[in-house]
């Protein structure tokens, strides 16, 4: 079919949607925006949604949508609640509170002050745009999230969707969207950080007549969510890009591995595919070319070693998913053996916004070798939990305190963890480095596919480590020796450890041992298992040597090295801590202080929490 005329749809639904980013809109319409993400969705968004278009429905009021879209990116506030063109930010909004917001904002022109977003001053916010929060971040591949409804493709097309596509087909050569992408200096946003351009070069310098495009969006870090919140709020700017990549190397077809887990993506991906073919953006002539694309999905049952690309490719292909051994790369010989391109959610999200604004307009964000904008899920111990895109270079103090809000409960910054189990803990003395690819590698991390998780002093550095190890021990495919039973090994050793059983050479044991599998693992995930255990031992030694000659937990996080003690200062004999000891291990008279006895006790805690007076500590 004919592809339809989007510069008449652009302009048709631009007029109406102008009041979305434009705040001096001049309008009586009004556009109730309601995050529809999986974090909002879980916390009964899609009623909020049902409830305001029923209470609208029943009341009669006219000029007022009511519109779901994907994340926002501040997590820790959702379900949120937007009204445009005002502005105005609504916060932990539930079902219940649908009617009030209506009746007070919308016909009597009033905000709901007590449903107003706070920053993490106390002060209140009327605003998106004056959240500190929002100030230092700066979307690209976010661009649509949070502003479009997803599952409409007349949205995207509003906002210069599948311009780049047009542009791309009517106007350029394959070597000059290839030679545009390389400029930029795009880097894959998967962790590897191989050069986007570069990689497609390879692959269409291949003989063949058949290639593939693979979007890989299994993503797999524990405490990871960018790739998904991109297809959740913006699907088509994905299609898009692997349409663009299918031109610029000669293939006719792609697929997106998504995993299975990621429900609303894939529903959304379905919808905004369906409506990419019914508008002739996908399928034969697109654009009345003679170039032809189509995309179908597949679905990942969930296994970690997937997001590494040729385990990936024999899932694809129907197999077990196990690395293959390189060379031959992906873009020799990838699906079922045809020249293939692997790229990112992430990455792809990039590609329309590059070809639209320029190469120099894209390297002129970030640093001289990290170029753009990174996205990064950031979790832990942080006030503002969520997502968030800021330009290569900006420092993790800024991530954690100006975006994030800082550390919770007057606690300090101890670590923050990047790359996810592949990745190393940076510690406080490197809160000032810069994020990007090379400042990462020469403090023993990585990007990651964009993983931050902040942790503060009751963060015990073995213990995170022993974390990451039993994620990688579960998730190993088995292939090779190293990874099979080098990290199950490196995992017995943290777990002595932190029981209290290490012993004296456990320290050098973990570090000659981590080093021959990095060298010696098959596939990425392999080599950079170590990681965490490398990092640590790098900077928090001394809580190693602790636990292993002190029998000491300083965070006390280890139960088996934790002792509980009553203070006789404090204690008031009042006998709750004794009368709730599962294992009687605590003696006393009433009114005289109490005693817990090391041998009987099974560090439970039960007497610490149920002390009214505070006089046990750990």
């Amino acid at each position: 079919m004919a592809t339809i005329d989007i510069d008449k749809i652009r302009d048709e639904k631009k007029k109406e949607l102008e009041l979305r980013v434009n705040t001096d809109c001049k309008t009586q319409e009004k556009h109730i925006l309601v995050c529809h993400g999986t974090g909002c969705t879980s916390s009964k968004s899609p009623k909020i949604i049902e409830n305001f278009r029923k209470i609208i429905e029943e009341k009669g009021i006219k000029n007022v949508r009511v519109i779901q879209t994907g994340c926002f990116g501040l997590c820790a506030k959702g379900p949120i609640v937007i009204i445009r063109p005002e502005e105005t930010f609504y916060a932990h909004v539930k079902p219940e509170d649908c009617e009030e917001i209506i009746n007070t904002h919308i016909v009597e022109g009033k905000k709901v002050e007590r449903l107003l977003c706070k920053d993490v001053d106390g002060k209140l916010i009327e605003k998106l745009d004056d959240l500190a929060f929002y100030k230092k971040q700066k979307r690209i591949a976010l661009k649509n999230c949070g502003v479009i409804d997803p599952e409409n493709i007349d949205e995207y097309i509003a906002f210069d969707g599948y311009q780049a596509l047009k542009k791309v087909l009517s106007s350029m050569t394959q070597d000059e969207v290839i030679d545009l992408i390389s400029q930029s200096g795009l880097k894959g946003r998967g962790g590897a950080g191989f050069l986007t351009g570069k990689k497609w070069s390879f692959a269409k310098a291949e003989a063949g007549d058949v290639k593939y495009v693979i979007c890989n969006a299994d993503e797999g870090d524990p405490g990871a969510f960018m790739d998904r919140s991109i297809l959740e709020g913006d699907p088509n700017s994905v299609l898009e890009a692997m349409a663009i990549a299918g031109y610029a190397i000669g293939a006719v077809h792609g697929y997106i591995y998504v995993r299975a887990e990621y429900p609303i993506a894939v529903e959304r991906l379905k919808i905004a595919i369906q409506q990419a073919r019914e508008y002739g953006l996908l399928g034969n002539n697109i654009f009345g070319t003679d170039f032809s694309f189509d995309i179908d999905i597949r679905l990942g049952a969930g296994a970690f070693v997937c997001g590494e690309e040729t385990a990936l490719l024999e899932s694809v292909e129907g197999r077990r998913g196990q690395p293959r051994l390189k060379p031959p790369y992906p873009a020799a010989k990838g699906l079922f053996q045809k020249p293939t391109i692997i790229n990112n959610v992430e990455t792809l999200a990039n590609v329309p916004k590059i070809i639209l604004n320029g190469a120099q307009w894209y390297s002129s964000i970030g640093t001289e070798n990290s170029k753009g904008t990174k996205v990064f899920a950031l979790g832990g111990n942080v006030v503002n939990v969520g997502l968030v895109e800021v330009p290569m270079g900006t420092t993790l103090r800024e991530i954690v305190y100006d975006i994030g809000g800082g550390i919770p409960n007057g606690r300090e910054f101890k670590a923050a963890q990047t790359g996810g189990p592949s990745g190393g803990c940076i510690p406080k003395e490197h809160l000032d480095v810069p994020i990007d690819y090379d400042s990462l590698k020469a403090i023993g991390s990585m990007m990651g596919s964009g993983g931050l998780i902040v942790m503060d002093e009751s963060k015990c550095m073995v213990d995170i480590a022993k974390f990451y190890l039993d994620f990688t021990v579960s998730e190993s495919c088995g292939k090779c020796t190293p990874c099979r039973i080098g990290t199950k090994r490196m995992h017995e050793m943290l777990t002595r450890i932190c029981e209290g059983k290490g012993e004296e050479g456990d320290i050098e044991k973990l570090e000659t041992l981590a080093n021959y599998i990095c060298k010696s693992s098959v596939c990425g995930l392999g080599q950079s298992a170590p990681n965490p255990v490398l990092s640590t031992l790098r900077y928090f030694r001394d809580e190693y040597e602790e636990h292993i000659k002190d029998k000491k937990c300083r965070a006390g996080a280890c139960k088996a090295l934790a002792e509980y003690k009553i203070n006789p200062e404090k204690c008031k004999g009042c006998g709750l801590c004794k009368r709730n000891c599962p294992v009687n291990a605590i003696s006393g008279e009433i009114k005289q202080p109490h005693v817990i006895d090391q041998k009987t006790c099974i560090k439970c805690g039960t007497c610490m929490t149920k002390c009214p007076f505070k006089a046990i500590s750990m």
